[in-house]
């Protein structure tokens, strides 16, 4: 997909019963006007109105780019 990007955001959530820390994840698809983004850059998006079925958030900035 031209100017879409895939960005993983993990986090870690506790347990109710048992209180070990689970990572899950959830994958977001944004718009990169630019195609600026390569894979394993830090990215800050924003929420924005639906731009197709499943891209409703807009690239802002990049905040680390990958070591290459």
């Amino acid at each position: 997909m031209d100017k879409t990007v895939t960005i993983v955001v993990e986090r870690l959530i506790r347990h109710s019963l048992y209180g070990k820390y689970i990572r899950r994840s959830t994958k977001l698809h944004a718009h990169d006007e630019d195609n600026s983004c390569q894979l394993g850059d830090w990215v800050a998006v924003e929420e924005c109105r639906p731009m197709s079925k499943i891209k409703s958030w807009r690239l802002v900035k990049i905040i680390e780019r990958a070591a290459e």
